[in-house]
């Protein structure tokens, strides 16, 4: 009876860490965690920032800080899971939107549904808690996310691509605001650089995916005008990224060269695409770029500046 007893308390603690891993994959799909993680680091970036140029310490807004990331998590989580209740018809045609809960049904729609609305409830709430103007914000990129992105343009232009940038350039003005409502050049040269960055990044994932999107009829630009028009644009936008370290002054030159040369690295790269035979390999690579760019240029922003903000 104990090695009977003993197998199915086995059973049972395998069975219910299986579900507890299924339930996680479900919710890092649902709410697209790998979004909501490079938001939230450009939304501390746009606090900490402010900090610097006002010559305020850390030590005296911890409460404004945790309450703006909290905040701006949920409303990004929310807009993400209303994007996966929407998205539902589309998700099961593409690879990497198939495994969704939307999708496989592991999660009921109606809780989907009440899931997302709530995180944005909750969310808005708590960035209500540091500034009304933060709060504001939160709304509005949650509404060119979910209504001008999602729901009105990504499915009829080629500029959804743009049209969506708008709510991921939102986050430093969330986390400046949340601080310093007012808000200076520094912070609207963030949110540009923010704005600008997105289409050559996300233009770079719709050439590795563009059969999926053209399966999924989604109007994307390699899918409705061709890659040559499409690794123009890319150019065409990394160049007009390389004015904008000049706007970052008040960080210092080492920032404003920081920045430069991620610019330049970046449009080098570009540029190699008119040679380069394989289109999806120099695409990838691209897309890596993105993701490597805005990381070491946010954090080396916190980094240069770390002293004043600290002590």
């Amino acid at each position: 009876m104990d090695k009977l007893e003993s197998t199915r308390t086995k059973m049972l603690s395998s069975t219910a860490d299986k579900d507890k891993n299924s339930l996680a994959k479900d919710l890092k799909y649902l709410l697209k965690t790998g979004i909501i993680q490079s938001n939230v680091m450009t939304a501390f970036a746009g606090f900490w920032i402010a900090l610097y140029e006002n010559q305020w310490q850390l030590g005296n807004y911890w409460p404004s800080l945790l309450f703006m990331l909290a905040g701006t998590a949920l409303v990004i989580a929310g807009g993400c899971v209303i994007n996966n209740y929407y998205d539902r018809d589309i998700d099961p045609i593409m690879t990497r939107t198939k495994l969704r809960p939307t999708v496989t049904g592991s999660i009921s729609l109606p809780v989907i549904l009440w899931m997302g609305i709530i995180l944005t409830i909750v969310g808005v709430g708590l960035l209500l808690l540091t500034s009304l103007q933060a709060a504001l914000l939160g709304l509005f990129g949650w509404f060119a996310y979910v209504v001008l992105y999602t729901m009105w343009s990504k499915r009829r232009y080629t500029l959804n691509t743009a049209i969506g940038s708008l709510s991921g350039a939102v986050p430093p003005l969330i986390g400046w605001a949340a601080v310093d409502p007012n808000l200076s050049l520094t912070a609207f040269a963030l949110f540009a650089i923010m704005f600008i960055w997105q289409t050559p990044h996300f233009l770079a994932l719709a050439i590795k995916k563009t059969d999926e999107y053209k399966a999924a009829n989604i109007p994307m630009l390699p899918v409705v005008r061709g890659f040559d028009v499409t690794k123009r644009q890319i150019v065409f936008y990394i160049i007009c990224l390389l004015p904008l370290p000049l706007f970052l002054l008040k960080l210092g030159w080492a920032v404003i060269i920081l920045a430069t040369i991620l610019n330049i690295g970046w449009l080098v790269m570009a540029i190699k695409g008119y040679k380069k035979q394989d289109i999806y390999k120099w695409s990838n690579k691209l897309f890596l770029y993105s993701l490597f760019y805005l990381m070491i240029l946010f954090i080396g922003m916190i980094l240069i500046t770390l002293p004043s903000v600290i002590f």
